[in-house]
């Protein structure tokens, strides 16, 4: 193990490696499973108010300052960072007790991050089914190789590589692209008629309302708060999607070692956030929880921590921390480790 993990503070051990298995965690989290519908309408209400109401000052505030505009924009960014992270939870059906109403809240929602709901639903579920799994890679996760897949690529393709792994592009190029175009088809899923149903209907009321913005308040509207607003939660987005798996001791394995459960909690981290931060993001740092039982809603999550400590002592990783995890790129399947291109350089 090297020096400084970037997940786990020393003495802190994966809860299925210590006194119970992560598939014995899958009861005693059943028991957080069951959403309050009155608590699911409060947080949706507070994140959909907020987002509009700051939408319609950042509007107003165009005729005083274009300074001004982009600030409330920007800000704005965190309630629909906040409103994404309810949609996922739509998306696994926890959101609320009959999944017609979780759908519904779903697509509505999806007009708003630029995701069409079903398809982003599925390939969700593809990448909860199959995290850690070495021969299930592509779809819903970051493409992870291991050192020896890299130093079989030529020349050419490890440069690719290195591009697709750097931060400037994986957070300054890849979430623009991500939902501003990759989201308009339903790539992965191109032979289902539903996802393109889901696609072209999210995409045909997204133009509507585009339309609508610029006929009321011209492309200062869109380049001043449409733009801003997506693009830096999506940034946000892409970045808690990267240290909730990218970390030191994350969990890959082949298919005859690997196991789901282990992989969800060993492979997820507890991304500790300022309790601010937490709030916008929905409590979607408490990943090994979340991907361990991902019915539970993200309000429940505290619970679970509150009444484990094992689990809140788990996969623990602060901010600061999480930076470091920028540099680490490739899987040592011997050493079970993610390491820095000169780490496995050095193998």
């Amino acid at each position: 193990m090297t020096n400084n993990s970037a997940a786990q503070p020393l003495n802190a051990p994966s809860p299925s490696r210590n006194s119970t298995s992560a598939k014995d965690w899958v009861k005693t989290l059943a028991t957080y499973r069951e959403p309050n519908q009155w608590r699911s309408a409060f947080e949706l209400a507070v994140s959909v108010g907020p987002f509009i109401g700051i939408w319609a000052l950042a509007w107003l505030a165009m005729s005083v300052s274009p300074w001004l505009t982009l600030a409330l924009s920007l800000f704005n960014a965190l309630f629909l960072l906040r409103l994404f992270t309810i949609q996922h939870d739509c998306g696994h059906g926890s959101f609320f007790k009959e999944r017609a109403v979780s759908d519904w809240v779903g697509r509505v929602i999806g007009v708003l991050t630029l995701t069409p709901y079903a398809v982003w639903r599925r390939t969700h579920s593809i990448h909860h089914s199959s995290a850690g799994h070495l021969g299930k890679r592509g779809i819903g996760d970051i493409m992870t190789l291991t050192v020896d897949e890299y130093n079989a690529l030529s020349r050419f393709d490890q440069l690719r590589y290195r591009v697709y792994r750097s931060p400037l592009f994986l957070f300054g190029f890849v979430p623009s692209y991500l939902f501003l175009l990759q989201n308009r088809l339903p790539f992965g899923l191109m032979n289902g008629a539903r996802y393109w149903i889901s696609a072209m209907g999210t995409n045909l009321v997204i133009a509507a309302i585009l339309v609508v913005i610029w006929y009321f308040g011209g492309f200062s509207a869109l380049l001043l708060i449409f733009l801003p607003t997506t693009i830096l939660a999506a940034t946000a987005g892409m970045w808690l999607f990267y240290v909730q798996h990218q970390f030191e001791d994350t969990h890959w394995s082949t298919e005859e070692n690997w196991q789901l459960h282990d992989a969800a909690l060993e492979g997820s981290s507890h991304y500790v956030l300022p309790p601010v931060l937490q709030w916008f993001s929905a409590n979607i740092g408490i990943h090994h929880v979340h991907h361990l039982y991902s019915r539970i809603p993200f309000y429940r999550l505290t619970e679970v921590l509150r009444d484990h400590t094992e689990l809140a002592q788990a996969n623990r990783m602060t901010i600061a921390q999480s930076l470091t995890c920028t540099r680490l790129h490739l899987w040592d399947a011997k050493g079970k480790q993610l390491l820095s291109f000169s780490q496995a350089r050095d193998l």
